[in-house]
């Protein structure tokens, strides 16, 4: 007798780690991806000998990734070489100062005494609030399937005990009041889609998962973990089908019973698993007579990340001053957020993450040149702005932007050029308002409030990814892929159960 099918569909991150683990439980699995290759929003882009990581290039729970291949019966290390960075980041700031951000902590107290002295005791305090919402907020809490309000309701203590009410800026404004010490340690949740003036403090748990395991680099990039999940998979058995969009989820007496892809071909299945974007899942791909509680118009109603917009781009000489990671910062930090995630308006300043991965890895661009994307938060679609028609415009505003502080003469050593903007987000990637990272992670729009990881609305349906439980970043997708152990049984069981 075959074992029972599941179709993944997307094979991000938390498509590709949801598709293994299943796999390892006896299931069958055929993962469904509408592009033309692996990743998702951690697609690889090869351009004029350069390549560019589409998306996520931060690794910082690398025992999540070897736990994974430990799944599959190898070592990460057998596939990808993790290079740890230091500093993690610099974050430099509009007056041309810069904070770099590492896990040593003598060089960290060194920093902030050379801003703020007084403010060297509150970061310690910041360290073990930090610690505490790590403990609670990501190992006790993070990959716990909230699926009743019990769950949310013994979860209540601990969320009390992390003041999660509070928001991470005012979090960090509790231990420190130097502007600039409160934008160093604020700014992580931007990496996640969240407003640090509106997210819950307890991601100051970002600061503990940084130290403890510091910041990492995956040689040849991104995308090398992602073939390293690939050969898992395949290995394993598991089809993987690309130029595969599906635009239908078909349920019968309120079960998913298999998808139905662009093309109209359909494909039967004991379960679905989505790793596409939560919310255009619900809207686009099950019809609204299966939804009761993921209506059209709670999903309107709800508060989604910010966009991006990202060129990237290489260069026929070297910066070799640049670090890894920058976060290159403008002259306004709350007022440009609020533009972003409350008044959804593109302002004229902008801040920026500079990524130049050949600063420890050469062989992303050809011998002597420099690969990089700048990336800046935006807002999504509800702006209106029409991205077709301004992009290149802003992508000037960016060049002059780093022509003027860290890439002096760039316009002369351009050779390669590529743009990704919040439409592409919306038709590429098929990302409800081109939102980059699903809902916001706003208390209320977390844990038990958030899309949970079995659907509210179908049985059998099941979401992985930044759009449910736990949330954005590669911990948090890789943590909804874990959360499905609690919610999907062994295919074993499965069988029994519908017997």
């Amino acid at each position: 007798m075959h074992a029972p099918l599941a179709i993944v569909i997307g094979s991000g991150f938390g498509g590709l780690a949801a598709a293994l683990r299943l796999a390892c439980r006896g299931w069958r699995v055929q993962v469904l991806e509408k592009l033309d290759a692996p990743g998702g929003r951690a697609y690889v882009f090869r351009q004029d000998g350069y390549t560019f990581d589409a998306g996520p290039t931060i690794v910082t729970a690398p025992f999540m990734l070897e736990e994974l291949w430990q799944l599959a019966g190898r070592r990460l290390a057998d596939d990808v070489t993790l290079r740890p960075l230091d500093p993690f980041y610099r974050v430099r700031f509009d007056d041309g100062t810069h904070f770099d951000y590492t896990n040593d902590p003598v060089a960290m107290e060194r920093q902030i005494a050379a801003i703020a002295p007084a403010d060297v005791a509150g970061y310690r305090r910041f360290v073990q609030h930090a610690e505490l919402c790590y403990r609670l907020g990501f190992e006790k809490l993070g990959g716990v399937a909230y699926e009743t309000v019990g769950d949310l309701l013994r979860a209540a203590p601990d969320l009390v005990r992390m003041g999660g009410w509070r928001s991470l800026h005012a979090e960090v404004a509790r231990h420190m009041r130097h502007p600039k010490l409160r934008t160093v340690f604020s700014l992580q949740s931007l990496l996640i889609g969240g407003n640090p003036f509106a997210v819950t403090g307890i991601y100051s748990l970002i600061n503990a998962l940084e130290r403890r395991y510091g910041v990492h680099w995956a040689m040849g990039g991104t995308g090398a973990l992602v073939r390293g999940l690939v050969g898992l998979l395949q290995h394993r058995g598991v089809a993987l089908r690309c130029n595969a969009e599906v635009r239908h989820i078909h349920v019968d007496n309120g079960r998913a019973t298999g998808v139905e892809l662009a093309g109209g071909e359909r494909i039967a299945a004991d379960i679905v698993v989505s790793n596409a974007d939560t919310a255009w899942t619900y809207r686009h791909l099950v019809a609204p007579e299966h939804r009761h509680h993921w209506t059209d118009r709670k999903l309107a109603r709800a508060r989604y990340s910010m966009s991006l917009f990202v060129w990237y781009f290489g260069s026929n000489r070297r910066y070799d001053e640049v670090p890894h990671h920058t976060m290159l910062l403008g002259p306004r930090y709350e007022g440009l957020l609020d533009d972003i995630f409350r008044r959804h308006r593109l302002a004229e300043d902008f801040s920026l993450y500079l990524h130049r991965p050949t600063a420890s890895d050469p062989g992303m661009a050809p011998p002597g040149h420099d690969a990089f994307y700048a990336l800046a938060p935006v807002p999504h679609l509800a702006s209106g702005d029409d991205w077709r028609a301004i992009g290149e415009h802003f992508r000037q505003r960016v060049q002059q932007r780093l022509e003027s502080t860290l890439l002096p003469g760039l316009a002369r050593h351009l050779t390669a050029s590529r743009l990704l903007t919040p439409q592409d987000f919306h038709d590429r990637l098929l990302s409800y308002q081109g939102a980059a990272f699903g809902m916001e992670p706003l208390l209320l729009q977390s844990a038990w409030f958030r899309p949970h990881n079995r659907s509210e609305d179908v049985e059998g349906l099941f979401m992985v990814g930044a759009g449910t439980h736990p949330g954005a970043g590669v911990p948090g997708v890789l943590m909804s892929a874990k959360a499905l152990d609690q919610v999907v049984p062994d295919a074993r069981d499965f069988v029994a159960q519908r017997r």
